[in-house]
């Protein structure tokens, strides 16, 4: 069944994870209004001679020379320059949301865009059609100009862009999905490319993500605790009120939930090593910092970024510079410090696992026959080298800001680098969880004792249901993903 996506509603992380597929964009009788009105009060502006970015004007630092007087050579000219980008192709699935966010924000009716616009990006989501993109060029300043100029050239027949995901020249691609080359004047070709819509929709997708892997290490976590008999007190609820913090309240509730019904060995030390005792207050801690993405994810996706901005009712264009990607910069810089905590935490429970002083008495990396076989060795090894590259691509983008433009730009949040770093790594932490979970299925194999809560009960059987004992020794890779995938759909 098709998704239908309405532009005239808010927009939701959802949508744009649907909008892998082809999808039903709907442009209704409110949008159409607002879009009318918009290309009307624009029509009058021009007609009165006031001076108009990008209509009447260069771009960038060029805005005091005057552009090109014919608006399809203004198109032309807003376009062509921006043909810049390097690279390898953003992933189809994350171009195709990313004209998903751009329709929103045009749909909103304050950027002066023609409606066939609309109707174009909503026609090419219903097939699927995905513009090549580079990854290289945006500084999320003026927009995401360069990969969205890329897309509104595909848009055009100029390019390249995927069909049913085969690279093409962007003409004969268009011609495959049924659509036709985009006619664009000035407004709309820059309408098009002056808003932060590639950011805004990988800040939202690694968000997504990442709050499934926080789900996962949860019950994780709890499935780990059950096995080595741990007293769940760390999760007592007098304890976690006692300290304050509403994201540990709120993880701490969720991981007795999973609990509920364990019986602890009665053989465990008195205090667990912290990556099980303080689990509440570290996962506790991210969700909190998750909470303030989401509040910055829902504002991007509702957001009109483009600059000028056109209000009818008050006569008014504004110049600023709503094109300035500053949230989604800081919030995806958050994102990567919790997903690089979240990953380390996740290493080290498996660390803990395959270590036979600590894992109450199981064999060392779990195998079957240790020096016969290596069980998890190998799967340990793989999660450093993924948590080290996590920790070495750590530093904030948002603090990188280089004056661009002749200083036209002189402040820069580069929230593209932030938000594409942070989908990036989302996948890297989405191959730790499955490496632990591999683990935890492996422990019981090895003699570790049958989980006494159902919900631990239940994760370990559709684990071990999908996967087979490593014994004897086998490549791991498809099964780390295998044991993702399954925990991922368990805890949605």
């Amino acid at each position: 069944m098709t998704i239908e996506v309405d532009l005239a509603a808010p927009l939701r992380i959802a949508d744009l994870r649907a909008a892998r597929e082809p999808i039903t964009v709907l442009a209704g009788p409110e949008v159409r209004e607002r879009l009318t009105a918009g290309r009307a009060f624009l029509a009058k502006v021009l007609g009165d001679d006031r001076a108009v970015y990008g209509a009447t004007t260069g771009f960038g630092a060029l805005v005091g020379y005057a552009g090109r007087a014919d608006q399809r050579d203004q198109a032309d000219n807003t376009l062509a320059h921006l043909g810049a980008g390097h690279g390898p192709d953003l992933d189809p699935e994350l171009a195709r949301a990313t004209l998903l966010v751009r329709a929103h924000s045009l749909a909103r009716g304050a950027s002066g865009v023609s409606p066939h616009v609309v109707d174009a990006l909503a026609a090419a989501l219903g097939t699927t059609f995905a513009p090549a993109m580079p990854r290289l060029g945006s500084v999320g300043a003026s927009g995401d100009l360069i990969p969205l100029g890329a897309a509104a050239q595909a848009l055009r027949g100029r390019g390249n862009a995927y069909v049913h995901g085969e690279r093409l020249p962007a003409a004969e691609a268009l011609d495959r999905a049924g659509l036709t080359p985009l006619p664009l004047d000035g407004r709309d070709a820059l309408a098009l490319v002056n808003g932060t819509s590639l950011t805004t929709a990988a800040t939202a997708l690694a968000l997504d993500r990442i709050r499934t892997s926080h789900r996962v290490i949860q019950a994780l976590s709890c499935v780990l605790a059950d096995l080595l008999g741990c007293d769940p007190q760390f999760l007592d609820e007098s304890l976690l009120i006692a300290y304050g913090h509403p994201g540990a309240n709120a993880v701490g509730a969720r991981m007795r939930s999973l609990l509920d019904g364990v019986t602890p060995s009665g053989s465990r030390p008195l205090q667990e090593p912290y990556s099980i005792r303080c689990t509440p207050q570290l996962l506790g801690a991210a969700e909190d910092a998750l909470r303030y993405a989401d509040g910055v994810v829902a504002a991007d996706l509702a957001s009109v970024s483009d600059n000028p901005l056109f209000f009818p009712g008050a006569d008014k264009v504004v110049h600023g510079g709503n094109f300035f990607g500053q949230p989604a910069a800081f919030a995806a810089d958050v994102l990567t410090m919790v997903l690089g905590q979240l990953g380390n935490l996740a290493e080290r429970q498996l660390d803990l696992l395959v270590d036979p002083v600590r894992n109450g008495g199981l064999p060392p990396m779990l195998a079957a026959g240790p020096g016969q076989q290596h069980g998890l060795q190998g799967v340990q090894l793989a999660s450093t080298a993924l948590i080290a590259e996590i920790r070495r691509d750590a530093m904030p983008a948002s603090l990188q800001s280089l004056p661009t433009n002749l200083h036209n730009q002189d402040v820069i949040p580069l929230g593209t680098q932030s938000a594409l770093r942070a989908l990036d790594q989302s996948r890297l932490l989405g191959l730790i969880t499955g490496s632990l979970a591999l683990g935890l299925r492996q422990a019981v194999h090895v003699g570790a004792r049958t989980p006494t809560a159902p919900a631990s009960a239940r994760l370990i059987d559709a684990l071990a249901d999908a996967i087979a004992p490593i014994d004897p020794d086998r490549p791991l890779e498809s099964d780390v993903r295998r044991a993702a995938e399954i925990v991922e759909s368990h805890v949605s």
